[in-house]
């Protein structure tokens, strides 16, 4: 799966490896062609009728592809745009809020219980929700105070998802959790081996809809291996995320969150708000967020995995299908 293979994860998963990696801040920002950020910023400048603009990307596909397209939008929006691609929230975060990097996209959820531990401590009281409208508040209480601006999320949402095959889903009739938590069946999850402790995972299915977790086969989150195991039927359940462009691939389908375990995972820009607080970068970057829908992101996900298309060529084909660009 795109997402595990380039370091992302879901909620609670997502970006979990990051944390090694503070030290490596100073080397992360003079990656690509060894360049600094304040030096990339500068040379961006000049040609822009609106000034430049850095625009954060992490590293994985569907980061790169939503920094294309907040890129383009804003460049079509008279603004000068160049990308920066750091490889986690523990790296660029920092650099948003000095204002090396002016705008990133971001998961609601994701971003809010990262400010939280950040401000907290790890042992923080969890500040996100399957609400979307409360925990965009929670963060935006958190990220003011940080210099950062957070703009209105979208219906399009990155979150923990689980799949079964649709033989084993038609055969005892599933479309959601709550089915499958009503049938009775005994489930192997294949899944990383943090499932059996955190709560949206094992815990979370046992307690929000009864789903008899048997273990966890620790192949990984939403990996081709963890999806082979489900398909052979060695095991019943795999987690993965609502943009796994693979599924079909494998013969998955995805079961409905219908309880809502999970975190509300919505895209939103954030920026920081000194440097990219203008108005028109915001009805910019609204065009996007009103539009783009979670299959949209699985379709771009599908075509830069599955079919190779550049992230750049991806981004302006579907924000020329939209109609989002006026040149």
């Amino acid at each position: 799966m795109n997402h595990v293979e380039q370091k992302h994860f879901p909620q609670g998963f997502r970006r979990a490896a990051a944390a090694v990696a503070v030290v490596g801040l100073a080397v992360g920002l003079t990656a690509c062609g060894g360049k600094s950020l304040e030096e990339d910023k500068g040379a961006a400048e000049g040609s822009g009728k609106k000034g430049s603009l850095v625009v954060g990307s992490a590293g994985f596909t569907e980061s790169k592809v939503l920094a294309e397209l907040y890129a383009q939008l804003l460049k079509d929006a008279g603004y000068n745009t160049s990308i920066k691609t750091v490889e986690n929230r523990e790296l660029y975060e920092p650099s948003l809020e000095k204002g090396d990097i002016d705008v990133v996209p971001e998961y609601a959820a994701t971003l809010a219980e990262f400010l939280n531990t950040e401000k907290n401590g790890p042992k923080a009281k969890p500040v996100a929700s399957s609400d979307v409208e409360d925990t965009v508040a929670a963060l935006e209480k958190l990220a003011e105070p940080r210099g950062l601006k957070v703009l209105p999320a979208g219906a399009a949402v990155d979150q923990n998802a689980f799949a079964v095959s649709a033989e084993y889903a038609e055969k005892n009739k599933l479309k959601s959790l709550s089915d499958l938590g009503r049938a009775k069946l005994k489930v192997k999850i294949a899944a990383g081996d943090e499932c059996e402790v955190r709560p949206f995972c094992a815990p979370g299915l046992k307690k929000t809809y009864g789903i008899d977790v048997t273990g966890v086969d620790p192949k990984g989150v939403g990996t081709p291996q963890a999806k082979q195991a489900v398909k052979d039927g060695e095991d019943q359940l795999v987690l993965t995320t609502t943009t796994d462009a693979t599924l079909k691939n494998f013969g998955l389908v995805l079961l409905e969150d219908d309880k809502k375990l999970q975190n509300a995972d919505n895209i939103l820009p954030v920026v920081n708000a000194k440097e990219a607080g203008d108005k028109a970068i915001a009805d910019a970057l609204a065009k996007l967020t009103e539009t783009l829908t979670t299959q949209d992101l699985v379709e771009l996900n599908r075509k830069v995995d599955a079919e190779r298309v550049k992230e750049a060529d991806a981004a302006k084909e579907y924000l020329e299908s939209k109609g989002l660009l006026k040149k």
